[in-house]
């Protein structure tokens, strides 16, 4: 009696896409770790060089417009060079802030509370990702759609001065960055994201907002 011949899984296949998958964490994590650095540099020059805080405005252009001008070159050698552009003009604009918050009462407890804070959440969030390998695609379009809805309010809140939507803006966006950390280190597990430069461009994106907004979020809880 003819048999039909036992139909193996191409294991190659998928142990080339494991070892890929883990390049572009590996990279990405590596690259995210420098950016982040550059970024507390330039954030450190700012504030011992008393720099003024920069318009809001421009701030907003370059936070948003930066990925994409990034995003249009990510396969060139201008990526990276930009990457560090943007990071380090981030962390140049973080430097006036965290002055100001260093400046009020409690002001070093308040920096490195929301430091602390920003770094234990971001490994504990990432990492159970990375661990459980759990598919946090269906965040995408909540994060997206939270994103436009807290930029609204940010701006608005600009020429409302009302205290309590601040601290509302602040605590929606630390929940909704928590969402995309989730969903950003998801897809280089599961949707085959091989660009690790675009990967650290929103992981350090993610890290930014959540750190600002805690720090106002910790103001107003220490602050006197």
């Amino acid at each position: 009696m003819q048999t039909e011949p036992l139909r193996t899984p191409n294991v190659g296949s998928a142990v080339a896409q494991t070892i890929s998958t883990n390049k572009v964490i590996r990279n990405t994590y590596l690259l995210l770790s420098m950016t982040l650095a550059f970024s507390a540099v330039m954030a450190l020059v700012a504030l011992l060089t008393g720099a003024k805080p920069v318009h809001w405005l421009l701030m907003l252009l370059v936070f948003i417009g930066g990925p994409f001008v990034i995003n249009a070159v990510r396969n060139s050698v201008w990526s990276l060079p930009l990457t560090f552009l943007f990071t380090g003009f981030m962390g140049y604009v973080l430097g006036p802030i965290v002055g100001f918050y260093l400046s009020v009462p409690n002001g070093p407890e308040i920096v490195m509370s929301a430091l602390g804070t920003t770094a234990v959440m971001f490994v504990a969030l990432s990492g159970y990702a990375l661990v459980t390998r759990k598919d946090f695609s269906f965040l995408g379009g909540f994060v997206f759609v939270g994103f436009l809805v807290i930029l609204a309010a940010i701006i608005a809140n600009i020429f409302l001065q009302i205290p309590a939507l601040s601290l509302a803006i602040s605590a929606a966006a630390v929940l909704l960055v928590s969402a995309a950390i989730l969903f950003d280190t998801s897809r280089m597990v599961h949707d085959g994201e091989t660009n690790y430069v675009m990967m650290t461009v929103s992981l350090y994106a993610n890290i930014y907002v959540m750190f600002v907004h805690l720090l106002s979020l910790f103001y107003a809880l220490m602050g006197e």
